[in-house]
């Protein structure tokens, strides 16, 4: 059933501004609220972080062996510049560690999906989540949900079915995980089959893209929509056992139960709230990147001044090197802060800022900030940027927005995006080759509240997970 009224499919975005303003979407918070309680019987953040280190035990075990024996000039990750494992590199893996070469795939792309590695070209670094591992909980627990976010692409579907059925079924199960949420206590499979299905009879009806092609002539009948008799029974148990692979829920005696983990998650994402950062107290005596994390959640102003009082404190010279090496970590929300904190020193910082220009990493951040040194007004300053290097910037503060911020700031920067359509984002995000493209399509995806534009997205994830086309 499609409504009357037509739609373009095309999924066009809607005012598109400069996307210099993008990185501001992080600091425009709503006002502080109290922070809600999570339900009674949850475990203390310490404990689930336990618990996600736990579960994600061998996935970081090949993050860590990759950076030792994959870091540059130490050999490569994968034989064809993709995300998947070489054989070779597999191998050598599994022996040093003593595991087989399966596992070591299976763990290798855990720990991609979590953020814990990142691949560029034939080689593999780790990812700032695995840098804190040890000492940051919030680090932990955000790796854990940002697997949880990409549980369909952690457990293959079942050969043969209907892509267009699987993207239903993914679509539907928030409702089927809030339902398992609310019931706090096991669910019969079949119960959560009919809710499945009511569900996806919903987003059926809600459908009304408008078919590409001729249109029919008058007394033709169209044709079958092929998901329509789709068994939606195989596809609950896909979604249960991939959910159970990640640490979400366990199956078992035909009912379905939420772990702890799993249940904070969902309770997180109903609430639409994000861990805090640290606490600006103290950030003067701190280095710069304890410092550009106190940092995060001040407003501009307030953030300028700690600013300038954290570079009062310290010579001009080391101040800037050590904010620019702050930025070259894997944390995308500290680099847009740390040339945020170089636009308050100014003058100074500019031979230093020109000097990192040739950086893949820090291009485009120093091409604004020397495009605004040199006189340019901030909200024009993205047409020192290439068609590229704008789109990599996109997705590298999309990844700020998805690791820092809410679901509703990261629907929201989609209005900072260059280009017109989402086919042409997506195809471009793909070809840019930002290490963090899949976690940020897939937080999008989770994020967005349109499903054919989530399917959109969702599929681009999973194509450059695989590295198809």
């Amino acid at each position: 059933m499609t409504s009357r009224i037509p739609r373009d499919s095309r999924l066009r975005l809607v005012r598109p501004r400069p996307l210099a303003a993008a990185p501001q979407a992080i600091n425009q918070r709503r006002p502080r609220r109290p922070a809600p309680r999570p339900p009674e019987g949850t475990p203390a953040r310490s404990e689930l972080a336990r618990m996600a280190r736990s579960g994600l035990a061998g996935a970081a075990r090949v993050a860590r062996w990759a950076d030792s024996a994959l870091g540059p000039g130490r050999g490569s990750a994968t034989a064809d510049g993709k995300a998947t494992l070489s054989d070779a590199t597999a191998d050598q893996a599994a022996r040093e560690l003593g595991l087989t070469a399966a596992t070591i795939r299976a763990d290798w792309d855990t720990a991609r999906l979590a953020g814990l590695i990142e691949v560029h070209g034939d080689s593999a670094r780790p990812g700032w989540r695995l840098r804190a591992w040890n000492r940051d909980d919030s680090a932990v627990l955000r790796g854990w949900v940002a697997l949880f976010d990409a549980w369909s692409l952690a457990h293959p579907e079942p050969a043969g079915q209907e892509p267009a059925a699987v993207a239903e079924v993914v679509s539907a199960m928030p409702q089927v995980l809030s339902f398992l949420q609310l019931s706090a206590g096991p669910v019969p499979v079949d119960q959560l089959l009919d809710l499945l299905e009511q569900r996806v009879t919903e987003l059926r009806t809600e459908r009304c893209e408008v078919p590409y092609g001729p249109r029919l002539e008058p007394g033709t009948e169209p044709a079958p929509d092929p998901t329509a008799d789709t068994p939606l029974a195989p596809l609950l148990d896909w979604a249960l056992h991939a959910l159970a692979s990640v640490g979400a829920l366990t199956c078992g005696d035909g009912q379905a139960t939420l772990t702890p983990l799993g249940n904070w998650a969902v309770w997180v994402k109903l609430e639409q709230i994000c861990v805090a950062a640290q606490s600006p107290a103290g950030n003067i005596e701190q280095p710069a990147e304890d410092m550009l994390r106190g940092c995060a959640q001040l407003r501009p102003n307030a953030a300028r001044a700690e600013y300038r009082a954290w570079l009062a404190a310290r010579p001009v010279g080391s101040a800037v090197a050590e904010l620019l090496g702050a930025a070259r970590g894997e944390d995308a929300l500290l680099r847009g802060l740390a040339f945020d904190a170089l636009r308050v020193v100014g003058a100074p910082a500019e031979p230093d800022v020109r000097g990192v220009v040739d950086e893949p990493t820090l291009r485009p951040y120093a091409l604004l900030w020397l495009a605004e040194h040199d006189g340019a007004d901030p909200e024009d300053a993205h047409e020192a940027l290439t068609r590229r290097e704008a789109t990599w910037l996109w997705v590298d503060t999309a990844a700020a927005v998805a690791d820092h911020g809410e679901a509703p700031l990261l629907v929201r920067h989609l209005e900072a995006a260059v280009q017109f359509t989402v086919p042409a984002l997506l195809e471009e995000v793909r070809a840019v080759g930002h290490p963090r493209t899949v976690q940020v399509l897939v937080a999008l995806a989770a994020a967005h509240p349109d499903p054919a534009l989530a399917k959109a997205v969702r599929r681009a994830a999973f194509q450059v997970h695989t590295g198809g086309s």
